[in-house]
């Protein structure tokens, strides 16, 4: 793509319910770039996080990951849970559309949006895929409710879970059951022998690899083509600038 390097760096942007601090990812070279907005899990902004920026920017796509509890971690909680638990709605589902916003108004946007989401942000990523994103792409999405008429006109949905994840069981299969019940385009796995948070590193992950689970890298790797293969696709394909 011609992509020599990326900078990342701390940004803040208006949105609905108050400014959100953020982590932001652009590539070098010329533009404009599909963007991608990446919504974290519970632990909340972190290197990982980061890291997920820094690769997203590297391919060529232009990055924001909002920090969720920008205005107050337990507030914020409060709110993200009666959102994918109960209602759908709420601050934390304007503020993933607000990042979204935010990376339209930048020049260096193709116009073109992706939303990617972990557990937690994962449930995001699910319930905003029919609010004009061009693709979404959750892990191990946490989420409740009626998932045919949560995803009534999604856009196209490429996830990934993990067999032994013990909160999500048969979760893979109800998605794609809904999606394909919608006529949406997917690709969905549930990876053998990994189980949730596989394609994060987290504290305490080397204690957890010891036990079997924590991050998989070859899961993650077949994750990560998985979602790419798709972008091209549906994302930087014909209809794209990208």
């Amino acid at each position: 793509m011609g992509i020599d390097s990326v900078v990342v760096q701390s940004i803040e942007f208006g949105a609905p319910d108050g400014p959100l601090s953020a982590i932001q990812g652009r590539p070098t070279g010329a533009g404009p770039w599909p963007g991608v907005v990446v919504v974290h899990d519970a632990v909340g902004p972190s290197v990982d996080l980061g890291n997920h920026v820094e690769m997203l920017a590297d391919y060529g796509y232009l990055t924001v990951a909002p920090n969720l509890f920008s205005r107050g971690r337990v507030r914020c909680l409060t709110a993200i849970m009666r959102a994918l638990l109960l209602t759908g709605e709420g601050a934390p589902v304007r503020d993933v559309l607000a990042a979204r916003e935010h990376l339209l108004a930048d020049p260096d946007c193709n116009g073109r949006t992706a939303v990617v989401g972990f557990c937690m942000g994962g449930g995001f990523a699910l319930l905003v895929a029919p609010r004009g994103f061009d693709v979404s792409a959750p892990f191990y999405p946490s989420l409740r409710g009626d998932y045919g008429a949560l995803l009534a006109g999604a856009c196209p949905i490429v996830a990934s879970y993990g067999a032994l994840d013990p909160v999500l069981i048969g979760a893979g299969t109800r998605l794609e059951k809904a999606l394909t019940d919608n006529t949406v385009p997917h690709d969905i796995r549930t990876y053998p022998g990994v189980t949730h948070g596989f394609a994060n590193v987290l504290p305490g992950d080397r204690l957890l690899r010891v036990t079997g689970l924590g991050h998989d890298e070859a899961a993650t790797r077949d994750a990560w083509a998985r979602i790419f293969a798709f972008f091209d696709t549906h994302l930087t394909g014909p209809d794209g600038d990208g």
